[in-house]
């Protein structure tokens, strides 16, 4: 199960993201964290860009809502989500391989 915490009117929780996979895409869950496939290279920030832009609208807030608090350099990060409850995020982690928003 994914370990979300709330602090500040914010919710916590990790991320482990697989750069330069087919397709971008929500593997469900791994050691706590949710798991997500990303078909950006990580360069330049674009999987983080990529990550943030993804969360958003899976969980139908603005970008700038969505901030990567530590982990920038690797593939394991924690995520601040700013209006989204962790029901929604459970609800992603549990959907079998949730697909893309392309935009």
């Amino acid at each position: 199960m994914i370990a979300i915490r709330e602090r500040e009117g914010r919710l916590s929780f990790l991320v482990r993201v697989q750069p330069r996979a087919s397709r971008n895409e929500i593997d469900g869950e791994w050691q706590g964290a949710l798991r997500i496939r990303l078909n950006v290279p990580p360069v330049e920030g674009r999987a983080n860009e990529a990550l943030r832009r993804f969360l958003a609208d899976h969980l139908n807030v603005p970008v700038s809502a969505v901030k990567i608090a530590s982990g920038e350099r690797s593939r394991l990060k924690r995520v601040e989500v700013e209006g989204a409850s962790a029901g929604q995020i459970h609800a992603m982690a549990c959907s079998e391989a949730a697909p893309a928003i392309e935009k």
